[in-house]
């Protein structure tokens, strides 16, 4: 590896797409990504890791290039079938993707660690990047709505998100411990970035594992976050909504209060240019900049944006 590492925590298609500019800028083998696992579903007897295969699926070129997850060009005669049987499917899962995924699901009933299951699939499809599990413990998002508590999954894929958010729980993050390897790579990383991902239910339960949180207070100085809202709402996603659901203003500035006692540089888009003094205030050092990424272009120009403010060299 040439220089120090650096870390990036990431959850959802934003995160993806700006890791896919990242590993262009900076060397792939450099890079470490401390994935969110509150996502992570056993659905048809599966045991699904959507925040890690869209990072992996991103990273090996293999995403659909439309919903930013799955893979491209992917057929559904699997998920046909059990429709014509009876069940459920809601939740899309494509032939190459359902092959990930029965990988997966035998290697940890081999008895397994998910961190070491997620390192062979991104050898696999040729990732270069190091993909680490927040936690091997199982973390389960839950999210409180009028109508009752839902398991994550059901409430953003089955209900489109559609509910109002009264409060959001993560199931069995206080006895979870980080996996081998993320404390000892945030302590070690020459910098760290906070991918644009929902504050909520991408970072929300990476910064829910005891010790993280504590271990990026300790390097502050050297971790950047990037925000996923701009200029009011989320470009995909529904942080947005989150935000007004729980009686907080969708705005970039928001965003930056939540992780003010761990981030030293916020990135805002040109749009929230005015948002700046805000970020400033709370003791963060704020970098305007185009943050929408609609290609590669935008993706690697954001990336060379973080990686200068970080004081990085390629």
């Amino acid at each position: 590896m040439k220089g120090r590492p650096v870390v990036a925590l990431a959850g959802g298609v934003g995160a993806a797409r700006f890791l896919a500019g990242l590993a262009r800028v900076l060397l792939p083998e450099r890079i470490v990504v401390i994935g969110n696992t509150g996502d992570d579903a056993e659905i048809h007897g599966l045991h699904i890791s959507p925040d890690l295969d869209t990072v992996t699926y991103t990273l090996a070129g293999l995403a659909d290039p439309q919903r930013g997850w799955g893979i491209q060009r992917d057929t559904f005669h699997a998920l046909d079938a059990l429709r014509r049987l009876g069940a459920e499917t809601w939740f899309q899962l494509g032939d190459c993707d359902l092959g990930t995924h029965l990988y997966r699901t035998e290697r940890l009933r081999q008895g397994a660690a998910l961190s070491r299951v997620t390192a062979e699939i991104a050898t696999a499809l040729g990732v270069r990047v190091t993909l680490l599990p927040m936690s091997e413990g199982r973390v389960r998002t839950r999210i409180g709505t009028p109508r009752g508590e839902l398991e994550f999954q059901t409430y953003f894929v089955k209900r489109r998100a559609r509910d109002k958010v009264t409060g959001i729980r993560f199931e069995g993050a206080e006895q979870a411990a980080p996996a081998a390897g993320v404390l000892e790579a945030i302590r070690e990383a020459q910098a760290i970035i906070v991918c644009p991902s929902n504050p909520f239910i991408s970072m929300g339960p990476i910064l829910a594992i005891p010790g993280i949180r504590v271990a990026l207070q300790q390097r502050r100085a050297a971790v950047a976050a990037i925000s996923p809202i701009i200029a009011g709402r989320a470009l995909k996603g529904p942080a947005a909504a989150m935000m007004r659901s729980m009686k907080l203003k969708p705005a970039a500035a928001e965003v930056a209060r939540l992780y003010e006692d761990f981030v030293g540089i916020f990135v805002l888009d040109n749009a929230d240019r005015k948002q700046a003094g805000a970020v400033q205030a709370l003791g963060m050092r704020p970098v305007v900049t185009n943050t929408i990424m609609r290609g590669v272009r935008e993706r690697q120009a954001l990336a060379r944006t973080v990686v200068r403010e970080l004081g990085l060299t390629a």
